[in-house]
């Protein structure tokens, strides 16, 4: 790059152009905040806790690939299986566990049902697969599901989900109400 000259007519131009300018005495800035930033609050680690307490009072038959699912808890009424089949309860969240093995996926619904506990979550949509790569056809997630949900405090029923949704590969779970909605029962 060349420096251009400027002539004395374009320099007194710019002069007039811009006004009066005071020269500056320092170019340094402090960078010191005027005030301190707002704290932010630690995130709580919180505890996930294994709610499958209940005890399996009846045995559970081994379930084969296009077998349904379903289940109710003592006390709830029959109707309730065809409501979360039709969608009356609509779905508030999903959880796949295709390729999972058994503990990997034991993990991840205790995690997920927990997660679901605490943001009120009623009708939840839990994704097994058939199993058809399963030894002896008889797949191993669908039957351990089938066991944990009965052994889990929260889930009030399950039920094997329309062919659009899944069929036998995927089950609605619907959940207890948390106390944060009030003591609600569904029945």
């Amino acid at each position: 790059m060349t420096n251009k000259t400027i002539k004395k007519e374009e320099s007194h131009l710019f002069l007039e152009a811009i006004g009066k300018v005071n020269p500056i005495k320092s170019d340094k800035h402090a960078l010191i905040p005027t005030q301190k930033p707002k704290p932010y609050p630690k995130k709580n680690n919180q505890q996930i806790v294994d709610k499958f307490t209940l005890e399996q009072i009846e045995p559970v038959d081994a379930l084969h690939a296009e077998d349904t699912l379903s289940y109710t808890a003592p006390g709830l009424q029959k109707n309730v299986l065809k409501k979360m089949r039709r969608g009356h309860y609509g779905l508030d969240a999903e959880l796949d566990l295709h390729g999972l093995t058994s503990a990997e996926a034991k993990r991840e619904l205790i995690k997920f049902l927990h997660f679901c506990e605490q943001d009120g979550c009623r009708c939840v949509h839990i994704i097994h697969g058939k199993g058809y790569r399963s030894e002896n056809n008889l797949p191993v997630l669908k039957n351990d599901l089938n066991v944990w949900l009965r052994q889990h405090q929260e889930v009030q029923a399950f039920c094997s989900t329309a062919q659009k949704d899944g069929g036998a590969g995927a089950v609605f779970v619907l959940l207890r109400l948390t106390d944060k909605y009030g003591d609600q029962e569904d029945t």
